[in-house]
């Protein structure tokens, strides 16, 4: 195939598919600059060419349409670059939570039904996937170098390993580029131009916060369409620089990625975060949006010691989600920077609401924005009818961002869908002003106090009120009186201390006496998923000790 045949081709891909519109970002703008991460560069054509040269690898490996392709590594260059290869290839990428510890890959790699796992060598700092996989399934071992075979995992047949300076025990970088020696431009090409945008591009588990996770399916052209959503929500221009050092395996960088795409915009993310990487990497680059998305994070760089040394001249977006009074003691520091929020989970291709730029500040900071166009919502109650606007229920969606079900279980997708499309969330919130939607907890995350229905949003939102809390988290716990009573976990600023009496006499007169936590718990860590806190940890680890009576506080107060 000649020159032009070839780039005939390129523009031929469905433009509603990731490789479509990695080949679209590449010939539209191709000079301007795409990737950063790991202390290296790439513009736009330069990350096609990656892409296209590991398809290659791929295809000689014997990669099929259609075949499950795990991705098991942590956050770096490899892995985006795999990521595109095996959606140009027309195969589905399963990116494993790169938390995951033996009793999740036990579970999740036969689930999947994975034919190959790539395995990134890069992790062993942190965590060494090489004892978790030969511990689980000890015939990788005895099989490093051959066909596998698996009882545990039947439908695995290769495990390779990229990324590690260490001498691997299963086929690496050697392999990938004998099998790319047979395979051209054209072949991939050619199996790049059989994707369909309805074809399912990837496979994410959801965070399993309260049970087993469920791999939520999404297709190319939920993937495609929301990403242009949000960069349009976002006003993405090829000069804007987006940094997200959130992990890979979650929408929450998959979904700016596609933004970035979609409009020739700069993605800048991190192999590991940390504050001082993040401050060095903040003040050297000057992005124009922040994706922190969380709480965790933004805490870390506002009370870092390099922070005041941020030039944020270039900064255009800061986007975190959080309680209100959370939201706008961050807005404050970033005070050029508009606070956008969100509403979103998996099932939704990530996050389809988004705040609009042009809200007033007190619509960003007590909703979570605007629905893109496409998308519906509402509110229903117990019994699954429509409440009015204003009054809250569980949050449900429809429209072409919603997931194509849960992989291999039908009854879990039929009970998260109803006949007529709509998504029950799990998700309790209101319809706000305008059609806003304002998420107050989860359905489930609620209290039951004496009777009374409380959210744990409620609670931790007014707890970080308290300028000595970074974090709070809330969970109810068994009482012999009330049935149920607050438990708060509590992260602490930097520098800053604060005893239990102290954040209860905080609380007493200013919410209701019931509402008040009678334990308190300090933390330095919060048990994780991929970026929420684990609340069932926290209460599988949960000890009726150190109640504090408040009643009496009360009275001396």
């Amino acid at each position: 195939m000649d020159h032009d045949a070839i780039l005939g081709a390129e523009m031929a891909l469905d433009p509603q598919t990731l490789g479509g519109t990695l080949a679209a970002a590449a010939h539209v703008h191709g000079t301007s600059e795409a990737l950063i991460y790991d202390g290296r560069r790439a513009t736009h054509a330069q990350l096609f060419e990656e892409a296209l040269e590991r398809a290659r690898a791929l295809i000689g490996l014997g990669v099929r349409s259609g075949d499950h392709v795990g991705v098991l590594m942590p956050n770096c260059w490899d892995y985006i670059v795999l990521y595109y290869a095996i959606n140009l290839v027309g195969a589905q990428a399963v990116l494993l939570n790169a938390r995951y510890r033996p009793d999740d890959l036990a579970y999740v790699i036969p689930k999947a039904r994975l034919r190959f796992l790539f395995v990134g060598g890069h992790a062993w700092r942190h965590c060494d996937y090489r004892p978790m996989l030969t511990g689980v399934f000890p015939e990788l071992l005895a099989s490093a170098q051959g066909s596998l075979s698996l009882g545990a995992a039947p439908n695995l047949e290769h495990v390779i390993e990229i990324g590690d300076e260490r001498p691997g025990i299963w086929p690496g970088e050697s392999v990938l580029e004998s099998a790319a020696a047979g395979v051209t431009r054209a072949d991939v090409l050619e199996r790049a131009a059989m994707v369909r945008a309805e074809d399912i591009g990837l496979m994410i588990f959801s965070s399993g916060t309260t049970s087993r996770p469920k791999a939520c399916m999404l297709t190319h052209l939920s993937l495609c369409r929301t990403g242009a959503a949000m960069a349009e929500r976002f006003r993405f221009t090829p000069q804007d620089k987006v940094w997200d050092p959130l992990p890979l395996f979650h929408m929450s960088t998959i979904l700016p990625l596609a933004g970035c795409r979609a409009t020739g915009a700069c993605f800048m993310g991190m192999g590991h975060f940390d504050a001082d990487s993040a401050m060095k990497l903040l003040i050297a680059e000057q992005p124009t949006v922040h994706y922190a998305g969380f709480p965790t994070i933004i805490g870390a760089l506002v009370t870092h010691p390099d922070f005041v040394a941020y030039d944020q001249s270039h900064l255009r977006i800061n986007h975190v989600v959080g309680p209100p009074d959370l939201l706008r003691r961050y807005a404050a520091l970033f005070p050029g920077a508009v606070a956008v929020n969100s509403y979103g989970l998996t099932e939704a291709t990530g996050v389809p609401c988004y705040s609009d730029l042009d809200d007033p500040q007190d619509l960003l900071f007590e909703t979570n924005g605007r629905l893109f166009d496409g998308m519906e919502g509402r509110v229903v109650d117990l019994d699954g009818n429509p409440v009015p606007n204003g009054v809250a229920g569980e949050i449900c969606l429809r429209g072409y961002a919603l997931f194509a079900g849960y992989y291999d279980d039908p009854e879990a997708t039929a009970a998260a869908i109803t006949p007529e499309g709509w998504l029950r969330t799990g998700d309790r919130g209101r319809i706000g002003p305008g059609g806003r939607l304002i998420y107050d907890g989860r359905v489930k995350d609620m209290l039951k106090i004496g009777g009374e229905n409380v959210a744990a949003v409620e609670l931790e939102s007014f707890l970080m009120t308290h300028p000595a809390v970074k974090m709070a988290q809330v969970i109810g716990v068994p009482d012999e009186r009330l049935m149920e009573v607050a438990a708060a976990y509590i992260e602490v600023n930097p520098g800053s201390m604060v005893e239990e009496v102290e954040l209860v006499r905080h609380c007493i007169g200013r919410i209701a006496s019931y509402k008040i936590p009678r334990y308190v718990r300090f933390v330095e860590q919060w048990p994780m998923s991929a970026t929420k806190v684990q609340k069932f940890e926290l209460r599988e680890s949960f000890r009726p000790d150190g109640k504090i009576d408040v009643a009496a506080m009360a009275k001396s107060a």
